[in-house]
């Protein structure tokens, strides 16, 4: 496996990171290859707000991986800021061996650089085989999570 660099996303990077989202189960019902118009105005949004980072991993190959982490200050936790992880992804060719691992660490030292006091992130409750790598990360099932559909 060649070397890893993870670094902030570009513009240019926008199809690749939407490929990836769409490549499983849940995101193929999702999302759309299509027209990635929605996605390049979603990312200038996200690109301006010093709050968001949408990162991706890059080696050789191209981008084999993705995730975004969303800074939150607030009150609770003695006014700490939290770090939410979205959008974990891995290309398909490259799961299994260790890249998210390597996505995760980057984003919780990330977390620290930043001052958080801690990380959290949701995923499906269908996507077991998910919760068991972030439970090997050290994350714990500590709270069931809600969403409604707007």
């Amino acid at each position: 496996m060649s070397e890893i660099h993870i670094r902030r996303a570009r513009a240019g990077d926008v199809e690749h990171i939407v490929t990836l989202i769409a490549d499983d189960r849940l995101g193929s019902g999702r999302e759309s290859l299509d027209d990635f118009e929605p996605y390049r105005r979603a990312f200038a949004e996200i690109d301006a707000d010093p709050r968001q980072l949408l990162a991706v991993a890059e080696d050789a190959g191209g981008i084999v991986g993705t995730l975004q982490l969303t800074f939150i200050p607030g009150l609770s936790r003695r006014g700490a800021t939290r770090a939410l992880v979205e959008a974990v992804r891995v290309r398909a060719d490259r799961r299994g061996a260790g890249l998210g691992g390597e996505l995760m660490r980057w984003a919780i030292d990330e977390a620290r650089r930043r001052g958080c006091a801690l990380v959290q992130l949701t995923s499906d409750g269908t996507r077991t085989e998910a919760h068991r790598f972030y439970e090997r990360l050290g994350f714990i099932a500590s709270h069931k999570g809600f969403k409604l559909t707007l």
